[in-house]
């Protein structure tokens, strides 16, 4: 019992440890988000395999055009009559003011294998509430 204890006390120290190294983002210095969609292109590469490359100008790092890729991707499944995408890669690129990303994307009607995949009808959704343009 005294070791469970013990075990117990030493997993709460941790706990507080790296709770306390992970600082709160501060809102405040994140500063304005207003990006600027250029365009979405489709690429049918073979049957359910399908390349988006897009385009913004004011992305703040990757994820948010890794974002615009997946609204597409989600949005072009639908369109297709399939309810699910499955990630592949995603590539990213800046020069100057402008962002591109270049993402494969497996569409399907049911859920894929894989760790990557995303529900089409959940994530359009989402992106419409975060302003994210779609196909």
């Amino acid at each position: 019992m005294a070791r469970v204890a013990a075990h117990m006390a030493r997993a709460g120290v941790a706990a507080a440890i790296l709770s306390a190294c992970a600082p709160a983002a501060d809102v405040s210095s994140m500063g304005s988000f207003d990006p600027s969609y250029r365009g979405i292109e489709t690429i049918l590469l073979d049957g359910d395999l399908v390349n988006f490359r897009v385009a913004m100008q004011g992305a703040r790092d990757n994820a948010d055009v890794e974002a615009y890729g997946r609204c597409a991707a989600a949005q072009y499944a639908l369109i297709r009559g399939f309810g699910f995408a499955r990630h592949v890669r995603t590539t990213v690129a800046q020069r100057g003011e402008i962002w591109r990303g270049d993402a494969v994307y497996v569409i399907s009607p049911a859920l894929p294998k894989g760790l990557k995949t995303i529900d089409a009808e959940v994530t359009v959704r989402d992106c419409g509430s975060l302003g994210i343009p779609t196909v």
